[in-house]
């Protein structure tokens, strides 16, 4: 280093050879070489895929909410664990308690015949065509149409709009009490895929189809409570 004059020069480390020009790099285009050389896919075949940063940072997102979670609970983890394992039997309970949850009988949405009137045959021709698609939820669905449509049309029942079928089922019984037990069972089986979300399959089909092929060949028995009434 040499003082001249109070100024103070800085001279280069390695002398320069014959020829050769110092380079003098400023910070941005340093930075722009530096970028354009790490974007080179070599450096970045390790590197993990976007799926699996979406999962690491749903990981983090989870453990840290965890975490607050137990911090704001009684007894930390073990407590936290305890709560959820609680709602979760009261849960069960009230399923296996109350069952699979049902429409109040008469509302408008519980009709058995939501399309306007069709014959028995028309309904039974209906449920083989959905049972042929393994369709199972709609071939049960007009296959037990197809059972109180065939009673109104023997005179069992009393058509009657609105009708839902628990209400068939308990107004066949009556006069077809060999067979109470299953109508009751069938019109469950209706209400369940229809209103509360239960998938059938073949073998609830064709418990519905033995049952209405059984119906027909009953011959009804005469109600002697209502024998009498009349007399």
């Amino acid at each position: 280093m040499t003082v001249t004059g109070g100024t103070t020069a800085a001279l280069p480390t390695h002398p320069l050879a014959d020829g050769d020009v110092p380079v003098d790099i400023s910070r941005i285009p340093a930075r722009e070489a530096a970028e354009r050389e790490l974007s080179d896919p070599m450096y970045h075949q390790n590197d993990p895929s976007l799926l699996q940063r979406g999962l690491d940072r749903f990981w983090e997102w989870l453990d840290k909410l965890f975490a607050t979670a137990s911090g704001a609970t009684p007894g930390g983890v073990l407590g936290l664990v305890a709560i959820v394992l609680v709602v979760i039997a009261l849960v069960a309970a009230l399923w296996w308690r109350l069952g699979t949850p049902h429409r109040a009988p008469g509302t408008s949405g519980d009709s058995l015949f939501a399309d306007g009137p069709r014959t028995a045959r028309e309904h039974r021709s209906a449920a083989a065509r959905h049972a042929s698609a393994g369709r199972w939820n709609e071939a049960v669905q007009e296959r037990m149409r197809a059972i109180v449509r065939s009673l109104e049309e023997r005179a069992l029942l009393d058509p009657r709009p609105g009708r839902t079928a628990d209400e068939a089922a308990a107004e066949a019984g009556r006069s077809l009490p060999s067979h109470a037990d299953d109508l009751r069972l069938t019109a469950r089986t209706f209400d369940d895929v229809t209103y509360g979300g239960r998938t059938a399959d073949e073998a609830a089909y064709r418990r519905v189809e033995e049952l209405d092929t059984a119906l027909e060949r009953t011959r009804p028995t005469l109600d002697v409570s209502s024998a009498e009434a009349s007399a």
